[in-house]
C-alpha cells in the first residue's frame, strides 16, 4: 500500500510561507482563500482573453455583446443601462460602442420612447458572433475545471463560493 502523497504546492503556499517564516504570528488562512481566487481570476481571465480574441474582440467587447444577448430578443438596451450593467462609464462605453458598431456588430438608433435617447441593439452580426464567444468561454471554463474536480467537487466549490460572495457583497453595502 503507498503512503499518499503530500499536496501539490501552487505560488500561494510560497506567499504563505513566507509570511509564516517573517510573521509567524498572522493567521493567513484568508489569505490562501483569496489569493488563490485571485489567482484564479487571472488566470482564467487571459484564457478568456484568449478564447474572445480568437473570434477578434476582447473581453470588454464581448461584455457590451453578452449583455445585449442576455437581455433577450430584441437584444436592446440603452446605452445608459449598458453603462450601469457593466459598471462603466459614459465615456468608457462610448468608445466599446463605437468599435463595435465600426465592425457592424450592434447599431445604435433613436429611442423611439424617449427623443433624447438611444438605443443599442445586436446585429445579425452581433448575435451569431457573441453565440460562438460565449460557447467558447465556457468551452476554456469547463477545460480548466474538470481537469482539476469532478461534478460534485465542482458543485460544492460553486456553493461556497456563492456563500461568501453574497456574504461579502452584504458586507460591502
Amino acid at each position: 500500500m503507498s503512503s499518499p502523497q503530500p499536496p501539490r504546492k501552487d505560488p500561494v503556499d510560497a506567499i504563505i510561507e513566507q509570511w509564516a517564516t517573517v510573521r509567524p504570528d498572522l493567521d493567513t488562512g484568508a489569505m490562501e482563500v483569496f489569493g488563490r481566487i485571485t489567482r484564479l481570476s487571472r488566470a482564467m481571465g487571459d484564457r478568456m482573453e484568449k478564447a474572445y480574441g480568437a473570434l477578434g474582440i476582447g473581453r470588454g467587447e464581448f461584455d457590451v455583446l453578452a449583455t445585449l444577448r442576455r437581455s433577450g430578443a430584441p437584444y436592446t438596451l440603452s446605452p445608459r443601462r449598458l453603462s450601469a450593467t457593466l459598471m462603466l462609464t459614459t465615456g468608457g462605453m462610448t468608445g466599446r460602442l463605437d468599435k463595435l458598431e465600426r465592425a457592424e456588430l450592434l447599431r445604435r438608433s433613436p429611442d423611439p420612447h424617449d427623443r433624447r435617447g438611444l438605443q443599442v441593439t445586436l446585429t445579425d452580426k452581433g448575435l451569431e458572433l457573441v453565440d460562438r464567444a460565449v460557447a467558447a468561454g465556457l468551452a476554456a471554463q469547463t477545460e480548466a475545471l474538470t481537469a482539476a474536480l469532478d461534478p460534485d467537487r465542482a458543485g460544492q466549490l460553486a456553493g461556497l463560493l456563492r456563500e461568501l460572495l453574497l456574504t461579502t457583497e452584504t458586507a460591502e453595502g
